[in-house]
């Protein structure tokens, strides 16, 4: 039984189902609650940032089928807000309920290599890449790309994990024991001069939405600041956009994706990965754009029009990461003393390093105003 073309919208009064229960969850839910949606999350943790907002949280591995159908069959319709989700899960939950995206964008989004063949299959601009299934075909891959590469475990990973850079031949035994000697893709060194990500939006009647080009900072592997518009050109800016908008197009996503690019010192656009999903480097749009990216999400998935995504003023974002809380708990006070940033938090019980715990968003008539406020407020934080 097929839902994914099922036309009839899923109302206001609706229950929806998000699998996964983290702060992307969270964010969904505050916005699904308040057009009126009851919200139900599915996740093996207990307390989460999703269950605190929503209406009904079960505790359940994502394993466990007859729990995954019986959480399916008490909404309307299911999304996720965590695409490590196994395939069987979606596959369960749309025996009972439309899944959106479907469980085929997860299958292929999951899994770098096949993310990867998908996207140069299409015809779209990927960095040079070859799978990886032995140390010897590593080396030959390594001669047929060159150094340096990166190594990254072909199954899914997220804020730089299961990733191994190899600058020469004496690295290549370490990488590849790095990924587990599992099937890895290797990835060409790509020299960048920034990176920059497309969130959009598409619904059932094929009605596309976009963010713009945001442009992106990370550290350590993991976003640190995002800044929205970009500064990149009207002409990069552009063809990002439609790239994205191919890539919602030929997966036939409902919902929400997020497409991250390297930007090369000759402008040229290379497709870094996808998230199909709300992502961290469109928070910005809760404060800043007249509909969310968590209620396009909704929208999208409920087969609602999609809201308009004018941006009210330039904004940046920076990540706040459970480091901050090593000397003590933060100073709120003093970060919400700078009159234009917003705070998130998202009501996660213990601070690790590396983990996200929130994130700040200024608002000002320039970017560089917002990038400078919302550090400002950030370095407050840890006086």
């Amino acid at each position: 039984m097929s839902h994914g073309r099922d036309s009839s919208p899923v109302l206001p009064g609706s229950a929806v189902g998000v699998l996964g229960s983290g702060q992307l969850g969270r964010m969904f839910a505050m916005a699904a609650r308040r057009m009126g949606y009851r919200v139900h999350t599915l996740s093996p943790d207990e307390d989460t940032p999703t269950g605190q907002v929503a209406d009904v949280e079960i505790n359940a591995p994502y394993e466990d089928l007859d729990a995954i159908r019986k959480f399916a069959n008490g909404v309307s319709v299911v999304t996720f807000e965590f695409e490590n989700v196994p395939a069987e899960t979606a596959a369960a939950a749309a025996r009972c309920a439309p899944v959106r995206p479907s469980g085929a964008v997860l299958h292929t989004t999951q899994h770098r290599l096949r993310e990867k063949l998908f996207l140069s299959n299409a015809g779209l601009p990927v960095t040079a890449f070859r799978r990886v299934t032995s140390l010897q075909e590593l080396v030959c891959a390594a001669n047929e790309i060159g150094l340096p590469a990166i190594l990254k475990t072909a199954g899914f990973g997220y804020d730089g994990k299961g990733q191994y850079r190899i600058h020469s031949s004496t690295d290549f035994e370490n990488a590849w024991s790095g990924v587990g000697g599992r099937e890895a893709v290797l990835e060409a060194f790509v020299n960048f001069d920034c990176e920059i990500s497309v969130v959009a939006a598409r619904n059932g009647s094929g009605q596309f939405v976009h963010y713009g080009a945001i442009e992106n900072r990370h550290r350590n592997g993991i976003l640190d600041i995002s800044i929205a518009p970009a500064g990149a050109s009207s002409r990069v800016s552009a063809e990002a956009v439609e790239i994205a908008r191919t890539v919602l197009e030929k997966l036939d996503v409902f919902g929400v994706l997020c497409v991250e690019f390297f930007v090369c010192p000759d402008g040229k656009l290379l497709i870094n990965e996808l998230a199909p999903r709300p992502h961290n480097s469109g928070h910005f749009t809760f404060d800043a754009n007249i509909t969310s990216q968590f209620e396009q999400q909704l929208r999208a998935v409920c087969g609602l029009p999609l809201g308009a995504v004018t941006q009210t003023m330039p904004a940046a974002m920076a990540n706040l990461l459970g480091d901050l809380w090593e000397p003590g708990e933060p100073d709120w006070n003093a970060a919400v003393s700078v009159p234009d940033v917003k705070l998130h938090l998202y009501g996660k019980s213990s601070a690790r390093p590396g983990r996200k715990m929130g994130h700040l968003t200024a608002l000002a008539s320039t970017t560089e105003q917002a990038l400078a406020d919302v550090e400002q407020a950030r370095a407050l934080l840890s006086r």
